[in-house]
């Protein structure tokens, strides 16, 4: 066997029947719920209790990240939209309507990918209008987060019973 075919069938670009995909989906999932707005859930975690030092540093690290956020937004933001746009329409067409799966599959993990970016830009520009501190914020931070993780799970419910669809109706799995 040429070493070339083996390779191609150890990456396997079908989505919905690959371990690859559902291993990109996971680890994406993972790390969208584990950061908001740039700040890692472990350091929100510790700044629940309100330690001094622990929302200092939270709130340090959110006062930097909104900043960033926020001129990102003001100097790309049209372009970014417009770029985002434009790649969510071309994958939707080409998985939707053109019937090729790897599109499908890369349409069902970006698009709620697009709105978790969506809400944390949102945030951003809302802490940079009317700053939050103390507990105040870390509740801010941890509502966003269960916003996250109910979008994560619609989201790979929707996705798993899609995968499964489209295996069972393509004949993958037999």
């Amino acid at each position: 066997m040429d070493w070339t075919i083996a390779v191609l069938k150890f990456i396997e670009l079908q989505t919905f029947t690959s371990f690859w995909y559902w291993l990109v989906v996971i680890v994406t999932w993972s790390i969208a719920g584990n950061w908001l707005i740039g700040v890692p859930f472990d350091m929100l975690f510790r700044a629940r209790k309100c330690p001094p030092q622990e929302l200092a540093d939270l709130e340090a690290m959110v006062d930097v990240n909104v900043r960033r956020i926020v001129w990102t937004g003001q100097v790309f933001g049209v372009a970014m939209a417009a770029l985002i746009g434009f790649f969510l329409c071309m994958l939707g067409t080409m998985g939707f309507v053109y019937g090729l799966e790897l599109a499908q599959g890369l349409f069902m993990l970006s698009a709620p990918l697009t709105l978790i970016v969506a809400i944390n830009v949102r945030l951003a520009y809302q802490l940079e209008t009317a700053p939050l501190e103390g507990r105040d914020l870390v509740r801010r931070l941890f509502v966003v987060r269960l916003w996250t993780q109910i979008i994560a799970m619609i989201s790979l419910f929707f996705t798993a019973m899609y995968g499964m669809y489209f295996a069972i109706s393509a004949q993958h799995l037999f």
